[in-house]
């Protein structure tokens, strides 16, 4: 696949290829559903917790006389029913984690890239760095390239300039190539890459990555890939 590439005042100065294997595979949609229910459930906590009425302080004794009160014949203060008792079918801490094949998480982020790519919604720059943070100028670079909503743009390395200039802009997003992920992709309208964070995609999902995981060597340092 062949793309235009833009400067920074948004002309086209020159055309890159990109790998057929990252940015032309068919979109799975079970797979990236799949993947995306797997993100936004390892992102949970899991941490919500109430006591059951065996658990709160309190209770034991008998809070008044079974007859003559004109009350219902209540036993103890930790009853669900009562301020400040037990809660019935209340949540507690549990792992919301979900494990999912490596391939499959890989799959799912080429399949939205090309998805991207295929509907007109990637745009790729010559490079993107700026001498000192401003905003101003960061508005002025997007609307030159056309970019009226939200957009996702990803560096080949964290620029700190950059993060600085867009952070305040509403629906902007900065992110290394390193860092891509499904969520992140689907959530954004545009996706604005530079040369070398094609290139870095490129490398870490495309299939020349694929065949050479067999004879790696093992490490106990996960790959951002995986992620």
């Amino acid at each position: 696949m062949e793309v235009p590439v833009y400067n920074l005042s948004g002309e086209v100065v020159e055309n890159i290829k990109m790998s057929d294997d990252v940015f032309s595979v068919p979109f799975n949609q079970a797979v990236v559903h799949q993947v995306v229910v797997r993100q936004l459930a390892n992102a949970r906590q899991g941490t919500a917790s109430t006591k059951t009425r065996g658990e709160v302080s309190g209770g034991g004794a008998k809070l008044f006389r079974q007859k003559h009160t004109g009350f219902a014949r209540a036993g103890t203060r930790s009853s669900p029913l009562r301020r400040g008792g037990g809660v019935v079918f209340g949540p507690h801490p549990r792992d919301f984690s979900q494990a999912i094949p490596k391939k499959m998480r890989r799959l799912a982020i080429r399949c939205v890239l090309s998805a991207k790519a295929e509907d007109g919604e990637l745009k790729i720059l010559k490079e993107l760095k700026l001498d000192e943070p401003k905003t101003k100028e960061m508005v002025a670079i997007l609307q030159a390239l056309g970019i009226l909503s939200s957009a996702l743009i990803v560096t080949s390395e964290v620029e700190e300039n950059v993060v600085k200039s867009a952070r305040n802009l509403p629906g902007i997003k900065i992110l290394p190539a390193r860092l891509l992920n499904v969520v992140d992709l689907l959530s954004y309208k545009v996706l604005l890459m530079t040369v070398v964070a094609v290139r870095t995609a490129e490398e870490l999902w495309g299939k020349r990555m694929q065949e050479g995981e067999s004879s790696a060597p093992l490490s106990g340092v996960a790959s951002p890939a995986d992620n």
